[in-house]
């Protein structure tokens, strides 16, 4: 492309930089001229020039919300924007790749993970258990229970904030769903084996996925048999349910307790293929999104669903978030992440597509904090960290050596991941500005 105008005179426009940044790292908020090739590398440069930084520190450029991500000159042409327009143009951090620690290896593939609390790490396995992580990387409890794989995982919201205790349920390939409690202030350095407190009976296949109320009262779980089933979880009012994590131990000669079976409350029929991922962040409602192509919502009270939305592919995956914490992202087997935005009346089409990877998407998580940050994971090996004011992922992380089949946030700046590879990764210091 020509820089130049008709005269041979490069391309001049006239912009104001602003920032959120501390005042040690804001520069005067006068308009001045800069040539209109420079990308977000030479608008980077000018902003250290104008600081007078030691250090140089890179930067990024939102222009009306978006991420700069071609030439000034570029971007007034995609939008149709005159070159005489004097341009505010914000500057913020640049997210920089987070660090890989050392992969925790587990017997067969990692099929879920949560990072629920900053201390602890849950994965699920194919082996048939679960395993609870110190921050150290010590596997402190393993969940012994299922006959089959775990595929699903869901840490329980506590009523009352407490470190010194876990309940979760886990999903299986054995038709079931087990109730776990767990004493965390009675973690060792050495495994503690842990049998389940209840068994949710009542799938007729594998069940998918699973997930909490925000109470802490419920989980839903979705199956292979296409249904959502509903099911109470606590017995008193306080949660705490026995918790007696000593009674539940299984200590050498010690027997645990048997577990006690639970049934569904509710069944939520509608779906016609697997129900893949759920997502009950809000009280009174309930995400689906299922291998028929559709994201479905529902009424918890009335057990209706109330909205359908569609796409051309399975979806395996689904995350609540974003802005407003209305935003619906979901991935599957077209490799392409969609958004969808409820609020906006007649919804029928995604308000975003994000596309790079080159697998199917086997997971997506919104960033609990920020507004525009999400993860996503795939089978093409990677986990790709997203920022919506732009169309390319900002970070792609591809320490799996096979298919990534879950991820998750941990502690804000930490991602964490599992796969067929067997591994657990976790990313540290994740620089994001939220």
């Amino acid at each position: 492309m020509d820089n130049t105008n008709g005269d041979g005179v490069e391309r001049q426009v006239q912009v104001k930089f602003v920032t959120k940044l501390p005042p040690a790292l804001r520069v005067v908020s006068s308009a001045f001229a800069i040539p209109a090739k420079l990308g977000r590398y030479g608008l980077s440069e000018v902003v250290n020039t104008l600081l007078g930084l030691e250090k140089p520190q890179p930067f990024d450029f939102l222009i009306d919300g978006e991420l700069l991500r071609s030439s000034i000159e570029q971007f007034l042409l995609t939008k149709g924007i005159t070159a005489e327009t004097t341009l505010t143009i914000e500057y913020i951090p640049v997210v920089l790749p987070p660090e890989p620690q050392q992969p925790r290896a587990h017997d067969e593939w990692v099929s879920a993970v949560s990072g629920f609390n900053t201390r602890f790490i849950i994965t699920g396995s194919y082996d048939n258990h679960g395993r609870i992580w110190n921050a150290s990387g010590e596997c402190v409890f393993l969940l012994h229970g299922h006959t089959d794989a775990v595929t699903s995982l869901a840490p329980i919201p506590a009523p009352r904030s407490s470190a010194k205790k876990l309940q979760l349920v886990t999903a299986s390939k054995d038709h079931t769903l087990r109730f776990w409690q767990v004493a965390l202030n009675e973690a060792t350095s050495s495994t503690t084996t842990l049998k389940p407190v209840k068994r949710l009976k009542g799938h007729t296949s594998s069940v998918q996925s699973v997930a909490a109320s925000p109470s802490g009262s419920e989980v839903c779980s979705g199956s292979w048999d296409t249904s959502i089933k509903l099911w109470s979880v606590r017995d008193d009012p306080d949660g705490e349910d026995d918790l007696g994590g000593k009674k539940r131990r299984l200590e050498t000669g010690a027997v645990a307790s048997a577990e006690k079976q639970v049934e569904a409350r509710a069944t939520l029929q509608g779906h016609t293929q697997v129900v893949g991922a759920l997502d009950w962040s809000e009280r009174d409602t309930i995400y689906s999104a299922s291998w028929d192509h559709s994201l479905r919502t529902w009424d918890v009270e009335s057990a209706v669903n109330t909205n359908i939305l569609t796409c051309s592919k399975a979806l395996h995956c689904l995350s609540v978030g974003g802005e407003g914490n209305s935003l619906l992202a979901a991935g599957g087997t077209d490799r392409i992440l969609r958004i969808w935005d409820p609020r906006i009346p007649g919804t029928v089409a995604p308000v975003q597509q994000l596309s790079s990877h080159k697998g199917w998407i086997s997971a997506c998580k919104w960033h609990p904090k920020s507004a525009f940050h999400l993860l996503s994971a795939s089978y093409d090996g990677t986990v790709k960290l997203w920022d919506t004011r732009a169309i390319i992922p900002l970070v792609t992380l591809s320490q799996h050596k096979d298919k990534v089949l879950s991820a998750d946030w941990w502690k804000d700046d930490h991602i964490v991941s599992g796969g067929a590879d067997s591994q657990l990764q976790i990313y540290s210091k994740l620089n994001l500005p939220f």
